[in-house]
C-alpha cells in the first residue's frame, strides 16, 4: 500500500472537504525511476478520485496502470483528482507497473493537467480525443522527456494512425472503441465478436498501428462482471494479432496476462502441433478443434513458427 493510516486518513478528510492546499501539502518530492516498456499486456484503468484504488498502485498484476483523470472523473472532482494523481506519484518508490496518465483533451483541460503533473515523471501520458499530427506536435512539445501515449477514439484518428508516429517518444495507442462508435453514430450493439463492422475497426487500427510502429493496445470491456465474454474477447483478439488490452478490473487483468503471455501462446503452439500430428497419422489434415477452432497445416506451421522462438 502507498500510505500509511495516518496519511490515508488525512488524505479522506481532505477529499470530503474538496481542500486542494491541504491535498497538496501532503505531496512529496518523487524518487521513483520511470519504467520504459515497448511492449505489455495489461492496462488497467485507475480512478484517481478513489483513495483505495490509488492506494494499491504499487502493488498492482498490471503491466500498466492508467491513472484516468478524463473520462472518469466527473468536472466537479477533476482538481481533487489532479491533486491525487501528483500525491499518488510522489508517493510511489519503484516497481515494475508502467504508471500512465490520462489527461484530458489538449484543448479542455489536459495541457494544464499535463503542466501541473510533468514534475512528477509519469512514465507515460495518454492524450485524450487525439485527431491528427498537430495534436501529437502539442504533447510532444507539452512532454520534453516521456513518452506519448494516445487515446484512438475519433473517425479523423483512426483514418490518420499513420501519420501520428511523429517521434519515437509516441510509443502506444489504445482504441477507445466506445467512443469512436459514437463519433461514427454507428450504435453499441455493433460491438459483438464476428460483426463485421467491430471488425473492420479493430483491424483498422491494429493494422495502422502496427505500419506505423505503435504499440496497438485494444479496446476495455465494460461489463466488468461478465468475465466469460471477456475471456472470449481475449480469445479472439489474441487471434486478430493483439497482444495488449486495456482493463477496468484486477479479475480482467488476470485473464489478460494469461492469454497474453508468454506462457498461454506457448501451450497454444505446443497443443495445436500435438493434435495436428496426431490427426496426421489418421490421414485427417483439416479438422474442428474443440478449444481452438479450425485447425489445418497453416495453422500447425504457424505453432511451429512459434515454438522455434522459445527454443531459439
Amino acid at each position: 500500500m502507498l500510505f500509511e493510516r495516518e496519511t490515508l486518513e488525512k488524505i479522506g478528510e481532505f477529499v470530503e472537504k474538496k481542500d486542494l492546499k491541504s491535498l497538496e501539502s501532503l505531496i512529496k518530492e518523487p524518487k521513483r525511476k520511470r519504467v520504459k516498456k515497448s511492449s505489455f499486456r495489461s492496462a488497467l484503468m485507475v480512478s484517481p478520485h478513489r483513495v483505495r484504488h490509488l492506494n494499491r498502485l504499487d502493488s498492482l498484476e498490471a503491466d500498466v496502470a492508467i491513472i484516468n483523470l478524463e473520462d472518469g472523473v466527473s468536472p466537479q472532482l477533476k482538481p481533487v483528482a489532479l491533486r491525487l494523481a501528483a500525491l499518488a506519484l510522489s508517493y510511489i518508490k519503484s516497481g515494475d507497473t508502467m504508471m500512465v496518465v490520462r489527461v484530458n483533451p489538449l484543448d479542455s483541460g489536459g495541457a494544464e493537467e499535463i503542466e501541473f503533473l510533468a514534475p512528477f515523471r509519469p512514465d507515460a501520458f495518454r492524450i485524450s480525443k487525439v485527431k491528427n499530427d498537430s495534436d501529437v506536435k502539442k504533447a510532444l512539445d507539452l512532454v520534453p522527456d516521456a513518452d506519448i501515449h494516445l487515446s484512438i477514439e475519433t473517425k479523423e484518428a483512426l483514418l490518420n494512425i499513420e501519420k501520428l508516429k511523429l517521434s519515437s517518444r509516441v510509443s502506444a495507442a489504445y482504441l477507445g472503441i466506445l467512443d469512436m462508435l459514437a463519433d461514427l453514430r454507428i450504435p453499441h450493439s455493433a460491438l459483438k465478436i464476428s460483426n463485421p463492422t467491430a471488425d473492420y475497426i479493430l483491424s483498422r487500427f491494429l493494422v495502422g498501428c502496427k505500419t506505423a510502429e505503435i504499440f496497438p493496445v485494444s479496446f476495455v470491456y465494460q461489463d466488468y462482471k461478465n468475465l466469460e465474454q471477456f475471456r472470449k474477447w481475449c480469445l479472439y483478439e489474441r487471434e486478430m494479432g493483439f497482444s495488449a488490452k486495456g482493463c477496468i478490473s484486477p479479475d480482467q487483468v488476470d485473464i489478460v496476462n494469461e492469454i497474453f503471455g508468454s506462457d498461454f501462446e506457448r501451450e497454444r503452439a505446443e497443443y495445436i502441433k500435438a493434435r495436428f500430428e496426431e490427426m496426421s497419422k489418421r490421414g485427417i489434415s483439416g479438422f474442428s478443434d474443440e478449444k481452438y477452432g479450425f485447425i489445418d497445416e497453416p495453422i500447425y506451421k504457424d505453432a511451429l513458427n512459434i515454438l522455434r522462438k522459445f527454443n531459439n
